[in-house]
């Protein structure tokens, strides 16, 4: 898991001399927008206002998101 990376080997020794790009290491993560495409809105409740969506959505239980049309299709 992200929370636990802990320094191993980074590098490839004396040849590149330096640290690649994109190594995976310890670090915040999160916290940014998450779009998510070709999710299926399956029912649309009026009268309790809710929007049943077929799919998985990030972020939080009770968190708000964000609907719009898409423009690809």
């Amino acid at each position: 898991s992200t929370k636990h990376r802990t320094l191993g080997s980074i590098g490839a020794g004396t040849d590149p001399g330096r640290v690649f790009k994109g190594k995976k290491m310890a670090g915040r993560m999160g916290g940014v927008r998450a779009t998510v495409r070709n999710l299926d809105v399956v029912k649309i409740d009026k009268s309790r206002n809710l929007l049943v969506i077929r799919g998985a959505i990030p972020g939080p239980n009770g968190g708000y998101i964000i609907i719009r049309k898409s423009k690809y299709y």
